[in-house]
């Protein structure tokens, strides 16, 4: 009785924020790479002559290989641990976005379908991250935190612009596209160090004491980083027609996808829109793409909040997820609202409302980590990842077509729009209740 008085007596160690901290931070690179094509594109498709419907493809490259990856990359997570399959992941994707910067060797054609490679393996480098950020929370955080948690990670994905649009864009105009794509990738392979030192499951941090390990084992937190040594063995694979056959999942993987599509509007084709449809120079659209992004950022981490928020007035989980996310959808619609203002002004605040409100609705990987089987949460989290970037195979190759054909922005506007309608009808009518999947021996 004493001891168990003492422990409770004795103030939390705080490792769960650093831990959250450093996947936000390797988030951020993640998203940074992935998008750094969008601030070099317009000097790189002027020197190939590239049109955009060639440029919709390039600039989808990454998400063929990103989606194909998924469940063998969410495999990987539950059979060999989180950690060193991650940190594996951060090095690839680096010294591939690196080695874009020297496809100018391989002449005009061969340029191009380098830098569709290098972007096809960067994809396949990053397919086991987000299983495994959602894998970290659900091992590091209890329940009622894990809405927070998920969207600070989440987040990132706003934040990468806020500090990198700007800072690529100096590169890209002072020294030359290649420069940023080289520049992106030794920061990368750096911090696979920091991963190293940081990184560990919540038995095995050195930085954690027990009144902190008991409040997350108590507060409903798988406490595991990768598959317990029994489940090592499980028929992974069959469980997926299982997921498949889920009306809840089916929800939230479809509007995963429409709500993925306004992410990928943001980080291929809007600075490319600046330039061309509102006549912006490269280091001016650069800035501007940074003031959205940071909206989506105070979005994201405000959807959390509120989320958690929502669960502790209500304890409903249901009313904490669905209520920001429908809400979010909502006012991402206003990106419509561009076809209908010329100044800059008034293109910069709706863009900005619209991706504040995708920001507050991103809570997908929150329900990942609330919904996910206990054996096999990094493939769970892959299949979701499947459904939500097919997003990046097909936005930037519609919108191209779109542009090209009617010559202006304006249907693909209408497009993401209608796809933020979709995912909102998507929680409301096919989501029901949100609650953890219970698998059937396969």
């Amino acid at each position: 009785m004493a001891i168990s008085t003492a422990y409770a007596a004795q103030a939390r160690s705080r490792a769960r924020y650093w831990i959250v901290f450093v996947i936000f931070a390797v988030t951020v690179l993640n998203y940074a790479d992935r998008a750094i094509i969008s601030i070099a594109g317009a000097p790189l498709a002027k020197e190939y002559a590239i049109d955009p419907v060639a440029m919709g493809y390039i600039l989808s490259a990454f998400s063929w290989s990103y989606v194909a990856a998924q469940i063998p990359g969410g495999w990987l997570l539950d059979r060999y641990g989180t950690k060193w399959v991650y940190a594996a992941g951060i090095f690839f994707w680096s010294l591939f976005t690196f080695m874009q910067g020297w496809v100018g060797f391989f002449g005009a054609g061969g340029a191009i379908i380098a830098l569709f490679a290098f972007r096809f393996m960067v994809g396949i480098a990053e397919a086991p991250s987000f299983p495994g950020n959602a894998r970290i929370v659900a091992a590091w955080f209890p329940t009622a935190e894990r809405g927070k948690a998920s969207a600070i990670f989440n987040s990132a994905q706003y934040f990468a612009p806020v500090l990198f649009a700007p800072l690529t864009a100096w590169v890209t105009q002072e020294f030359g596209w290649r420069y940023a794509f080289m520049f992106m990738g030794v920061i990368g392979i750096a911090f696979v160090v920091v991963w190293a030192k940081v990184i560990h499951g919540p038995k095995d941090h050195p930085g954690i004491n027990e009144a902190e390990l008991n409040h997350i084992r108590e507060g409903g937190a798988l406490m595991e980083m990768g598959a317990s040594p029994k489940d090592k063995g499980a028929p992974a694979w069959g469980y997926i027609k299982q997921l498949l056959s889920n009306r809840m999942l089916l929800g939230i993987y479809l509007a995963q996808y429409c709500i993925n599509v306004i992410t990928y509007f943001f980080l291929t084709w809007f600075p490319i829109y600046l330039v061309k449809e509102r006549g912006m120079t490269i280091l001016k659209a650069g800035m501007v793409a940074s003031l959205p992004a940071l909206c989506g950022f105070i979005g994201g981490v405000l959807g959390g909040v509120i989320s958690d928020a929502i669960l502790r007035r209500t304890g409903s989980l249901t009313l904490a997820r669905k209520i920001p996310i429908i809400g979010g959808m909502l006012l991402s619609m206003t990106i419509i609202g561009c076809n209908y203002v010329q100044t800059e002004a008034f293109v910069v605040g709706l863009m900005a409302l619209a991706f504040f409100g995708k920001g507050i609705g991103a809570l997908g990987w929150a329900v990942v980590s609330d919904t996910s089987p206990k054996q096999i949460g990094g493939l769970s989290g892959g299949l979701f990842n499947t459904f939500g970037n097919m997003a990046g195979i097909t936005t930037p190759i519609v919108i191209g077509y779109i542009v090209q054909g009617t010559g202006s922005f304006n249907g693909a506007l209408l497009f993401v729009g209608i796809n933020a309608f979709i995912a909102m009808a998507a929680y409301l009518v096919m989501v029901g209740e949100i609650k953890r999947v219970e698998l059937k021996d396969a």
